[in-house]
């Protein structure tokens, strides 16, 4: 059915007619009741923020602070959220502007009090769900023996399905055709395949990560030579957490596609690898640097005593003779500390016997 130019300006005038009509209503609201609304606004934080501090004094000396603070924190951040919302809906209900429907949809009239409903539904949802993933889930995987990375899982499902559902009763709230959305996201769908495929696929690879578990929160990773705790697995990256390079975000597509070096049940060793001119006496190479190991070993605290160094012979060159020795430790902190001990140690002791270490090799350009 065709409409004509003037039938169209029509059309637009009178929904923005409309608009502007709920808009102008706002006029009738005087400075008196907006100051009002507000002293009463405050009132209620004044009131939490007192009983927060009351309840407070009195856990102070209790067993039981740590575990019970952050829930009344928590459920009082809620009723003072939800009070303000309450006290906006039954201060202004006579209020002519907020039941006005300043737009109509598929015969659902929109109005101030459907958006906040709205805005109800989603954040409720959303709070409750963390609250009780935080608080409540928990206690029920000490009961089963659910490690981490499992419960990790489950709580991203749990949020993940809950926050769907109440978004789609959002939308249906305020008149929204889920069937003309399953349209807009499979035509968005087409678009993500062809100009993002990167995010698609890391979206992807995070449900992968999430289900199959190859690795789990808590877990040591080796990524670029860096270890790292796995913090956070996320739908499309994972936050790494390293000793000293800061924080790594990332995308989930690399755990999938590249070989990840998992230490969490690996042995860990401080490990150096040096290498001496060609023609230097091999075995009195091996014996100084593993003199240099046990001499740093027994000057660290907290390296297993009853572990010896590996030190070995691992290959030739043109003009260099390669070894390498290990130490076993036991944290990632250890590890790089002992290992620049080992080249301070071994440089020492290289210098002192006028052993020469092996000179880099030229480009191939040159």
């Amino acid at each position: 059915m065709q409409f004509s130019s003037d039938e169209r300006k029509e059309a637009m005038t009178m929904d923005n007619g409309q608009i502007f009509r709920g808009i102008e209503m706002l006029k009738d609201l005087s400075v008196r009741e907006f100051f009002m609304f507000f002293v009463y606004l405050s009132l209620i934080f004044v009131i939490k923020l007192a009983i927060e501090w009351t309840l407070k004094m009195i856990l102070k000396r209790t067993p039981y602070k740590k575990r019970f603070i952050p829930i009344i924190e928590a459920i009082l951040n809620w009723l003072a959220f939800y009070s303000s919302i309450i006290l906006f809906l039954f201060y202004f209900w006579k209020e002519r502007w907020l039941t006005y429907p300043f737009y109509e949809t598929d015969g659902v009239e929109v109005t101030i009090f459907l958006i906040v409903v709205v805005v109800m539904i989603v954040t409720f949802a959303s709070r409750i769900i963390k609250t009780f993933t935080r608080h409540v889930m928990p206690y029920i995987y000490e009961q089963f023996d659910i490690d981490v990375g499992l419960s990790f899982t489950i709580n991203r499902l749990i949020y993940y399905t809950v926050m769907f559902l109440a978004l789609a009763l959002s939308f249906t709230t305020v008149g929204l055709d889920l069937t003309a959305l399953g349209v807009v996201f499979s035509v968005l769908g087409i678009g993500i395949g062809f100009g993002v495929r990167n995010i698609a696929a890391n979206f992807v690879s995070g449900i992968i990560i999430l289900f199959e578990r190859p690795m789990e929160v808590g877990e040591m990773v080796e990524i670029d030579k860096k270890i790292g705790k796995i913090k956070r697995i996320k739908l499309r990256s994972t936050v790494v957490e390293t000793l000293k390079d800061g924080t790594m975000v990332v995308p989930n597509q690399y755990f999938i596609e590249q070989i990840v070096k998992n230490r969490s049940s690996a042995e860990l060793f401080a490990r150096v690898e040096v290498s001496v001119a060609y023609g230097s006496d091999t075995a009195k190479v091996e014996k100084l640097i593993c003199e240099a190991a046990e001499k740093e070993m027994s000057a660290m605290d907290g390296v297993p005593e009853n572990q010896q160094p590996d030190v070995r012979f691992i290959g030739f060159r043109n003009s260099a003779l390669d070894f390498q020795v290990e130490v076993h430790v036991t944290d990632v902190e250890m590890k790089e500390r002992l290992e620049s001990r080992l080249r301070h140690g071994i440089a020492g002791l290289f210098f002192g016997n006028d052993v020469k270490l092996a000179a880099a090799q030229p480009p191939l350009n040159s």
